[in-house]
């Protein structure tokens, strides 16, 4: 603590300023337009010191968040110098300091008497930005420059002066303006009221002592972050996962490969050996492979660590250029997301030889992106734009979560009554689904399904998913999660599609996702029978698979577990198992992945 801080007044202090980036958080929620962020939520708010560097960050995304401090560097670098009240910056160019095109960034530089104390900023997904497919989220692009509008960073308002060329720029090259600029306006909101309740802090303390607050706050983070890693145990340990494809070479996976070297209160993460980048959007930016690794070594340290870029200084993370996650131009990164939510399981896999006791399995895979786009009858353009997760992997102590959100995405699901007011769309199917969960001591979380009903003429329907082949990993004798689905007209003469398909969609089409299961933790035949015997009754397990998986034998006309008969199975099942040591991982691969492993 600095020593003319008052402990009492700082404590205030900080969670004031988190506040204020809470309060940006609910703006936006409030006053956009679009679906993505209404309903899905994909946005993020933080809020930086003078010199940009991230300070608090709202109750939002941490895909985001990780990302912001290369965000806003990018800024301090071409504009330090040209920085004046009543700016206000955009940017959303991967290859300087984004992280994909429809994440925008608007950053709002904060002043007193003349003097820049803090900036505001916001980021949110928009529901198109241009580009060869609606919502510029096709996983099948093999460059930047088909993916939509690349905005260099560059000031939207110079001294309070809107350039209204580049909002006209960005009305002419989206299918949806009104949508998009309204989000626009919803972010400008929320830096306006940051401004406002940033400028009565200032009024309070005073810039002298706002200023030694903000960066008290950052190293206090830090101080915390490196006495919480000095705690951990020191060595290094490397993990290997595997992408399916990238959508265009078909079969082809792509490695992950993560190695962490913990010394003392230091932590380096290096995914040296990762696959080099390839041909279709799947690539990420070195920033967001940033926000992976931060996020999962974030979720083994103390909740009480404010997140801001003190975390950051005591973690490195290292990847090299020209790989899946570290794009080079022309990369096509629309679909980056897929990348970086298989990293953060990648950092578990790795985490969990670290720390057996607080890492958990291999979830559903990240969040599967489904964009569905095209014109009514009176040629009116519409978008729809959904992220859907659900399924954790199972912990050590308990199973893995059904229907939550991953946790480097913090996001809702789209209601459904709401999409089939907006959208002429149909959900005919919203529902859990059995036996897809990895078996363990502790199960993963249990998936589900979505079906999607087209009621106009046609629109292009594109897909990021992923764990159709390499199913999520179980930790520690815990089973893999079953792999993830995609399926037309399921009901009628269902056809079985790829993971990352962008294809025409006509009416009356349905399209069906399932998720991938959750991997299990710990040996099956190690579960409480009971346990086995509730997840039955909620049809999250079938009587069969109690037998097969768990060695459970269950009566289900009173609804009550043979105990006798489920002792006899599980000493039979042990004998055939043969295990003599529980591995560490149980993978689940297809002979492709098996063979590129060798």
């Amino acid at each position: 603590m600095a020593q003319n801080i008052d402990p009492i007044t700082f404590e205030l202090f900080k969670n004031a300023i988190f506040s204020i980036a809470d309060e940006m958080a609910l703006t936006v929620f409030r006053t956009t337009y679009s679906a993505v962020l209404k309903d899905n939520m994909d946005y993020s708010t933080g809020f930086a010191d003078g010199a940009g560097r991230l300070a608090a960050q709202g109750l939002t995304l941490p895909g985001h968040l990780g990302s912001t401090p290369t965000a806003m560097q990018s800024i301090m670098n071409r504009f330090e110098g040209n920085i004046h009240d009543g700016d206000v910056f955009i940017m959303n160019d991967p290859f300087d300091g984004g992280m994909h095109l429809p994440d925008i960034f608007i950053f709002k530089p904060l002043f007193h008497d003349g003097e820049r104390l803090a900036f505001a900023c916001t980021v949110c997904h928009h529901t198109d930005v241009g580009g060869r497919v609606a919502g510029s989220n096709a996983s099948d692009s093999t460059e930047i420059f088909a993916e939509g509008l690349r905005i260099a960073p560059m000031k939207l308002y110079d001294k309070g002066v809107l350039n209204e060329t580049i909002m006209t720029f960005i009305e002419k090259n989206v299918r949806v303006p009104v949508l998009v600029q309204g989000d626009l306006r919803a972010q400008l909101a929320a830096c306006h009221i940051a401004e406002q309740q940033f400028a009565e802090l200032v009024e309070r303390y005073g810039a002298d002592q706002t200023k030694a607050m903000l960066n008290e706050t950052i190293e206090y983070s830090e101080r915390l972050t490196r006495a919480a890693l000095s705690e951990l145990p020191d060595g290094v340990w490397s993990f290997e996962d595997w992408i399916d494809d990238d959508g265009i070479d078909v079969g082809q996976p792509i490695r992950l490969f993560v190695t962490l070297r913990k010394q003392d209160d230091k932590m380096i993460v290096d995914w040296t050996g990762t696959n080099p980048q390839v041909r279709g959007a799947i690539n990420n930016t070195l920033s967001f492979t940033k926000s992976a690794s931060y996020t999962a070594i974030r979720s083994v340290l103390p909740q009480n660590i404010p997140n801001n870029e003190g975390v950051f200084r005591a973690i490195e993370v290292i990847c090299p250029p020209g790989t899946v996650g570290n794009g080079v131009l022309p990369a096509a990164c629309a679909a980056r997301g897929l990348t970086g939510f298989r990293m953060v399981d990648c950092m578990f896999g790795a985490l969990a030889m670290m720390l057996p006791d607080k890492v958990k399995a291999a979830g559903d895979g990240g969040n599967t992106g489904i964009s569905i786009g095209g014109y009514d009858s009176d040629r009116n353009p519409f978008v729809y734009v959904d992220f859907t997760c659900g399924a954790w992997g199972a912990r050590p102590w308990a199973d893995g979560l059904d229907g939550n959100s991953h946790m480097f995405a913090n996001m809702a699901l789209p209601s459904v009554e709401v999409t089939e007011a907006e959208q002429p769309i149909s959900i005919l199917c919203y529902e859990f689904v059995p036996d897809r969960a990895g078996a363990g001591q502790y199960r993963g979380g249990v998936p589900f399904m979505r079906d999607y009903r087209l009621e106009a003429d046609e629109a292009m329907l594109s897909v990021r998913a992923d764990r159709h082949d390499v199913q999520p990993f179980g930790l520690y004798g815990g089973s893999p999660g079953e792999p993830s689905e995609n399926w037309l007209d399921p009901s009628g003469q269902p056809k079985r599609v790829p993971s990352k398909p962008t294809m025409m969609f006509h009416k009356g089409d349905v399209f069906r996702h399932v998720h991938a299961g959750g991997g299990g933790w710990g040996d099956p035949l190690d579960r409480e029978p009971h346990a086995v015997l509730m997840d039955v009754r909620n049809e999250f397990l079938t009587a069969a698979r109690a037998r097969k998986d768990y060695g459970v034998v269950i009566n289900c006309e009173n609804w009550t577990v043979d105990r006798e008969a489920t002792e006899i199975l599980r000493k039979e099942l042990r004998v055939a198992r043969g295990w003599t040591d529980v591995p560490v991982v149980q993978r689940g691969q297809s002979p492709s992945s098996k063979q590129a492993a060798e």
